[in-house]
């Protein structure tokens, strides 16, 4: 588990800030996406040569942004898994049965 920020603790409050600020990253770059689709749109719908060409970098700006995404998403899960263990750890169930 993380230390927490005064180096003692079980990281609680350091894994919480790690995974908040990993979210406003994804969410930051999932407008960021917004914004460059719309752009490679209207500039597919002018037709124009020069537009057209500008495609080419703003498609690799956002599969440079997905790589990313999949990253946090990745690093997300990992502190949910690592939450979910450290809960199973002490005793706590945080499996749901089925009736």
């Amino acid at each position: 588990m993380f230390p927490d920020v005064e180096g003692k603790g079980d990281g609680k409050v350091l894994e919480g800030r790690r995974f908040e600020k990993s979210f406003v990253e994804v969410e930051r770059i999932l407008d960021q996406n917004r914004v460059l689709i719309n752009e490679i749109n209207q500039n597919q719908e002018s037709r124009m040569p020069d537009n057209l060409g500008r495609n080419v970098g703003l498609i690799r700006e956002l599969n440079n942004n997905i790589t990313k995404v999949v990253h946090l998403y990745s690093l997300l899960s990992s502190y949910c898994s690592n939450s979910n263990s450290n809960s199973n750890s002490r005793g706590f169930n945080t499996q749901h049965e089925e009736y």
